[in-house]
């Protein structure tokens, strides 16, 4: 991943797989696993950081769906991925693959998505 930026209690980072454009994680900062390890406010600033920057994603990129994923089997530690579907676009439709490694970007593509999302925060 590439970090993108602070949020109020996260950190933004841009998932190198690109298949879904626009593709984020939203990273919990301190140490947690669960929602339920969270009290009422640190969950509800989460899930604030959440929401901006699934709205920014809509407006960067107008998906038609955002995917949004909390997943910790194997990392441990509290985040959501954020997935924007696009009709005709790969997984459209289903439910969207963890790393489906079929997209990657050069440096200054990166730099150019990370740059929208930034504009739209």
């Amino acid at each position: 991943m590439i970090k993108i930026c602070d949020l109020e209690v996260s950190e933004l980072f841009l998932f190198k797989e690109q298949s879904y454009a626009g593709r984020c994680n939203v990273v919990y900062n301190d140490h947690a696993v669960e929602f339920h390890e969270l009290s009422d406010e640190q969950r509800d600033a989460f899930m604030r950081d959440v929401a901006k920057v699934g709205k920014a994603i809509a407006n960067a990129f107008n998906p038609t769906k955002i995917n949004y994923g909390a997943y910790a089997d194997t990392l441990s530690h509290l985040h959501m991925h954020i997935v924007p579907k696009y009709v005709g676009g790969y997984g459209f439709g289903g439910v969207f693959e963890m790393n489906p490694q079929k997209t990657t970007l050069s440096d200054a593509e990166y730099a150019e998505v990370i740059e929208k999302i930034k504009a739209a925060l």
